[in-house]
This record gives C-alpha cells, sequence and structure tokens, in this order.
C-alpha cells in the first residue's frame, strides 16, 4: 500500500477525511466509546458482555464475540486525534497491532453470524437475511475493496476501513437482534447510542471506500 514520510499534515488529513469532519467524527466515536459501557439488552453492556457477565449466568463465547467490536472505537478515537495532530504515519508495529485486533474482531463477528447462515439463531427469517447482509455483505463488501486497491490505497486509509467494517457490522448485528419488542421494556440507552452513532460512521465508511485514489493524492503532493 502506498506511503511517503515526506507528506505534510494537510495531505494527511486529506487522505481521510477534511478537517473539519475528522474533528466531527472524533467527537462520533467518542460517543459511540461511551456505549462500551451503557447497557444494550437484558441491563448488560458489552463490557458486562465481554466479561460474560450476563443475567443468568448466560455468558458464554457469543456474547464476548459480541461486545468485543465495541472496543473498537477506542483505537479509533486515537487514529483520529493521530491524524489531526501529526505529521508522522503509523509505525510498522503499530500498524501489525491494529491489523490484528481488526482481523480477530472481524473472524469473531462472521464466527457469531453463523447460527444465522445455519437457521439456528431464533430469529424471524427477515431478521436472519438483514443480519447477513449487513453484517458479512459489508465485511465482504470492504473486504474485496481492500484486496483490489491494495496497491493505490495508503495503509492508515486502509485501517480505517478495516476499524469501521468490523464495527459496523457487529453494531447492526446487535441493532437488529437486540431490536426485538421483547427487549424494549430494558434498560438498553447503549442500542439507542449505538443506532445514533451508526449512521455518520456508515457515512464515513462509504466515503472511504468511494473517494479517490490515495495514490492519485500522494502523487499531487510529492
Amino acid at each position: 500500500m502506498a506511503t511517503n514520510a515526506k507528506l505534510t499534515p494537510e495531505t494527511i488529513n486529506k487522505l481521510h477525511l477534511p478537517r473539519v469532519a475528522n474533528m466531527l467524527m472524533l467527537l462520533v466515536w467518542i460517543a459511540a466509546a461511551t456505549g462500551i459501557m451503557l447497557p444494550f439488552a437484558l441491563g448488560t453492556s458489552p463490557l458486562d458482555a465481554l466479561l460474560l457477565k450476563v443475567p443468568n449466568n448466560e455468558g458464554n463465547w457469543w456474547h464476548a464475540l459480541v461486545g468485543l467490536p465495541f472496543f473498537l472505537s477506542l483505537p479509533m478515537i486515537w487514529l483520529h486525534l493521530h491524524v489531526l495532530n501529526s505529521s508522522q504515519w503509523l509505525t510498522l508495529p503499530v500498524k501489525c497491532v491494529l491489523w490484528i485486533v481488526i482481523i480477530v474482531s472481524a473472524l469473531g463477528t462472521l464466527l457469531v453470524e453463523t447460527p444465522f447462515l445455519l437457521h439456528r439463531a431464533g430469529t424471524s427469517e427477515l431478521q436472519r437475511l438483514e443480519v447477513i447482509f449487513l453484517g458479512i455483505g459489508i465485511i465482504l463488501t470492504a473486504g474485496v475493496f481492500l484486496f483490489v486497491n491494495r496497491k493505490d490505497l495508503h495503509t492508515t486509509r486502509a485501517i480505517f476501513i478495516g476499524i469501521a467494517t468490523t464495527y459496523l457490522a457487529n453494531a447492526f448485528l446487535c441493532l437488529i437482534v437486540y431490536g426485538e419488542t421483547k427487549f424494549q421494556d430494558q434498560s438498553r440507552s447503549g442500542w439507542y447510542l449505538t443506532l445514533v452513532v451508526a449512521l455518520p460512521i456508515m457515512i464515513e465508511w462509504i466515503w472511504l471506500l468511494f473517494r479517490k485514489s490515495d495514490a492519485q493524492k500522494i502523487k499531487k503532493s510529492s
């Protein structure tokens, strides 16, 4: 993927989002991070799910894998701050750690999707199709895009896409599954918060996928 350590901070910002949009999305991801500790369903937050603190001691690997991607909001906050305030590209060790986190989270989400593929999730057919389309569909779309554009795509932008992809795939799955009426009388401020932040994150994701090639921008700045 394209890299160039001599680019200016202004060019770094342009490779992702305009500066004002970067600042707005930083606020969105900070809001998303607060959802880690808010109840999503059954009075259980993503942190509780990750720690298997589910009512009636029903916590299992499924809950842990569902809770993990919500924590991707934390490195995304750091990345937005890094892009806004630094003229240096991410170091190789940092890139490796971020890609490992992205891949593990994405594989976890795909594993969570398995019961829906096998008709064993206990949801309606419409919910099953929504989960598959928005969960697996988003991951496959981004995966194909990253592979096809791997030579022209800057690593930083690719990491932004990877994190947003994995967060959205899991968020949509949870919004659909826990959006049923049987959960509406319970404390679930985290569900509403995720519903609100998912739209701007989706817009950011679409922008990153369809904006001009990084190779062209880097060439103009050189």
